[in-house]
């Protein structure tokens, strides 16, 4: 499905892939994000209630991989507001791993896979630049 989005006066064409399927993966300008819908929307309601959420990855709530998947980095430039995790703890895909607050918007990043938190690299109130490494999984 394509939509388009306006976010600040600037308009986006999206292309949105399966609605019943976690993460929904949405294409912007070739960048392909990971959207995770809240669990109180009804399955009904989910092609009504993608479109803002498309909006909040376009702002920062996919976290991207880098090599092998080991890594989590911050999808754009923004503060960090909170950290849920701690370094040796075990995550699950879709998890919450912390808060970004950027384009003044606040938005999760969640774990893009399951593991073991080996590293994390910032903290409440980090600045963080687009593809900064914050957290390194152990494997």
């Amino acid at each position: 499905m394509k939509v388009t989005v306006k976010i600040d006066n600037r308009v986006f064409e999206v292309e949105i892939g399966d609605l019943r399927e976690r993460p929904i993966r949405a294409v912007v300008d070739g960048d392909e994000f990971e959207v995770w819908p809240e669990e109180s929307h009804s399955e009904e309601h989910l092609g009504e209630a993608a479109v803002p959420f498309i909006a909040e990855a376009l702002a920062g709530e996919q976290s991207t991989t880098g090599e092998r998947g080991r890594t989590v980095t911050a999808p754009i430039p923004g503060v960090i507001l909170e950290v849920r995790v701690q370094e040796g703890q075990s995550v699950s895909l879709g998890q919450e791993l912390c808060w970004i607050e950027a384009m003044k918007m606040k938005s999760p990043i969640r774990a893009h896979r399951s593991g073991t938190l080996q590293r994390i690299h910032v903290s409440a109130g980090d600045h963080v630049n687009h593809n900064q490494i914050l957290m390194e999984y152990t494997d």
